[in-house]
């Protein structure tokens, strides 16, 4: 049986009267992608900062790599590592130095060559002796994770990792993610992308003013969203109008001369459609079968549209 990385309880945090976190409770398993996703406001970041230790809760129990975050902290600070949205680089010192300087301070045995090993395992070695300043966004998010490695960290926080990353650097940062989970890491993410929840993550929990809204692996999470259909298009209007008249429920789009049609998306629905054509002699140029992703899971637990906004 898997054991818990980190277990959260009756997790409860207010200010004044604003209740942030209204006795939540979720298990991140180890060596696995957990990813907390919520609209602004939802109480995300707030979570975070409660199990990094950076805030303490008001009620309920947490357990970061099985110590207490309350009455352990120096022993949960020493498991965790903590990746903010903006990298925490000194752009005054070249890579190899920032990394030497996050060594010295966490008193790491065998410094040099630790920062040695993550400069290659980052593919930095050839930038490692220019300055931080220098760095392009994928560079410095690299770097950024490096020195967050320094320690060996079993628990990896990681706060919207990719944002402002073209897409070939966001790719490498999710094999980054991938490698890191491999070798035993677990990895609690945020992120506002929500394709690379779906990408990277083993288990997702959508927050919501406080309360957790749903909770479960991201096909789990999408098959719980109603919306699957089937889209036809076809060659004329006569064959739209025709179409739009045997098959019920569906919408139909003049411009495009497309039909959306209600279904499970599975083979034995897809047939019957078909088929009821066929009986009226239609021919449907184009079909394919479209499936709730997880932006319609997010609007409909929350009833907030995913923005490129920064999402806490």
């Amino acid at each position: 049986m898997t054991s818990s990385a980190i277990a959260v309880s009756g997790l409860r945090k207010a200010y004044g009267d604003k209740v942030v976190l209204d006795g939540i409770d979720f298990e991140v398993a180890e060596g696995s992608v957990f990813s907390m996703l919520g609209p602004n406001g939802a109480g995300k970041t707030t979570t975070v900062n409660v199990l990094a230790t950076l805030l303490k809760a008001d009620a309920g129990t947490v357990r970061v790599a099985g110590h207490d975050v309350a009455t352990a902290t120096k022993q949960v600070r020493a498991s965790i590592g903590v990746t903010g949205q903006f990298a925490a680089l000194d752009d005054l010192l070249t890579g190899r130095e920032n990394l030497q300087l996050m060594a010295d301070l966490k008193r790491t045995p065998s410094g040099d060559r630790t920062v040695s090993q993550l400069l290659e395992r980052f593919d930095l070695g050839e930038s490692a002796d220019k300055m931080a300043a220098t760095y392009s966004g994928g560079m410095r998010r690299k770097l950024d994770l490096a020195m967050t490695l320094v320690g060996r960290p079993q628990i990896i926080f990681l706060d919207e990792p990719t944002t402002g990353l073209d897409p070939r650097s966001r790719r490498t940062m999710w094999g980054i993610v991938r490698d890191l989970v491999v070798n035993g890491t677990t990895i609690f993410l945020t992120t506002q992308y929500l394709d690379e929840a779906d990408e990277l993550s083993d288990r997702i929990v959508v927050l919501d003013q406080g309360h957790l809204v749903a909770q479960g692996a991201p096909e789990e999470l999408k098959r719980q969203v109603p919306g699957t259909h089937v889209r036809l298009r076809f060659a004329d209007l006569d064959d739209l109008d025709t179409a739009a008249r045997i098959l019920p429920g569906a919408t139909r789009d003049d411009q495009e001369l497309a039909l959306r049609v209600p279904g499970e998306g599975d083979s034995k629905s897809l047939r019957a459609i078909l088929d009821r054509l066929d009986e009226h002699m239609i021919n449907a140029q184009e079909f394919s079968v479209h499936t709730p992703d997880l932006d319609d899971v997010f609007l409909a637990l929350t009833g907030h549209a995913s923005t490129k906004e920064e999402a806490k």
